[in-house]
């Protein structure tokens, strides 16, 4: 696509008009906080390649070896928690860090012999636990949507029980959608008072007005700039790029971008922008709110997405400069483990290291436990 860099665009004041009004204010505030969010959307686009491609071939393959990593710690603490010289205390730590451990990895990868020792250092079943979980999201959803889900799921599939929740939900839209629409018909049915006449033609003649503006920019820049009728082949091909670029804008009914090339290509001026009437200003702020309101919206969708994509929480406060420096953080950190583990893994095979490295985590406990508030 062809792009233009268009000028910055705002009233300022000259000798004539020494002070902006109201509207003149609103609508330099509404251009500069769209500018803004223009930006902020452009970052998260940009850096959404960038990230996945670290993300995959950095961060994921150090998921990988951390978790075999903790595998095989899984299953050498499995075989010591046999052997002589260690204190009942100590064995039950073992018991402990075992179950933490293998119960995540358990369910992680799926694998039956993990979850086995889970079930024999924790004294639970880790299907069961999974059962009761599941019984409880089903619970959970039934409360929220007031339906019951039914006895025919697949309880071991969370992804079953949210597809039905799901499809209730989108049911229940639907019917009050017909409900409203119902209501909406039998209002329009009664006779209107006025009041009510006076207020709908107000709302269709500003909704023409706001049209009529950026009809008439659309017109203008259509105008002066229809490729068919240039003869020179390279500037035809620059016009055409450029009304590629004007009919998106038109048919986004993006008036900040129509005022930008306006000014751009010199179709107007400085003093065109200052003598803007305010009634026209008027529609004009509204339509800019309008699509300050769709890039907010445009930017928070992203921004979800991008988080549930790759496991972030979504109450987790991010910008896209702030991204990779959090996942070179998060590198760095299981880069260590990775390493702490290897380090533990070898020094273990001393059972006289083993009851050293289990004290010393018995103190740090008892530390963290003295140092709670409640």
């Amino acid at each position: 696509m062809l792009k233009i860099q268009t000028k910055a665009l705002s009233i300022v004041t000259d000798k004539d008009h020494p002070h902006l009004s109201k509207e003149q204010k609103a609508f330099n505030t509404l251009v500069k906080k769209i500018d803004e969010k223009r930006t902020s959307l452009a970052a998260w686009q940009e850096i959404f390649p960038i990230y996945q491609k670290k993300y995959a071939s950095d961060f994921i393959p150090l998921v990988e070896t951390s978790q075999e990593k903790q595998i095989e710690m899984v299953y050498f603490l499995d075989r010591a928690c046999n052997q002589k010289g260690l204190t009942s205390p100590e064995r039950r730590m073992i018991h402990d860090l075992i179950s933490e451990m293998a119960g995540d990895l358990a369910v992680e990868r799926n694998d039956e012999e993990l979850k086995n020792i889970y079930n024999k250092h924790s004294g639970s079943d880790l299907d069961k636990e999974a059962a009761a979980s599941l019984n409880g999201l089903k619970s959970m959803l039934e409360d929220v949507i007031g339906v019951d889900l039914g006895d025919d799921l697949n309880m071991s599939s969370p992804e079953e029980i949210l597809k039905r929740a799901q499809a209730h939900m989108h049911e229940q839209q639907t019917q009050f959608e017909v409900e409203r629409q119902a209501y909406e018909e039998r209002q329009a049915k009664r006779k209107k008072t006025a009041k009510q006449i006076a207020k709908e033609s107000k709302q269709q003649a500003e909704e023409q007005q706001t049209s009529q503006s950026i009809r008439e920019l659309y017109r203008k820049l259509a105008s002066a700039l229809h490729p068919d009728r240039e003869a020179d082949p390279e500037e035809r091909e620059r016009k055409t790029g450029l009304m590629q670029r004007i009919n998106q804008a038109y048919d986004k009914k993006n008036l900040l971008l129509l005022l930008e090339l306006q000014l751009e290509l010199e179709h107007i001026d400085q003093a065109t922008i200052n003598n803007i009437t305010a009634s026209r200003l008027t529609h004009y702020n509204k339509i800019l709110k309008e699509q300050l309101n769709e890039l907010e919206h445009e930017i928070f969708v992203t921004e979800n997405m991008f988080k549930s994509q790759f496991g972030i929480s979504p109450f987790e406060r991010l910008t896209p400069s702030t991204l990779m420096r959090k996942l070179a953080a998060e590198i760095v950190e299981i880069q260590q483990a990775i390493r702490e583990l290897n380090s533990d893994l070898l020094a273990f095979q001393d059972i006289k290291k083993l009851k050293a490295w289990l004290k010393g985590m018995r103190r740090r406990q008892k530390m963290d436990y003295l140092d709670c508030p409640f």
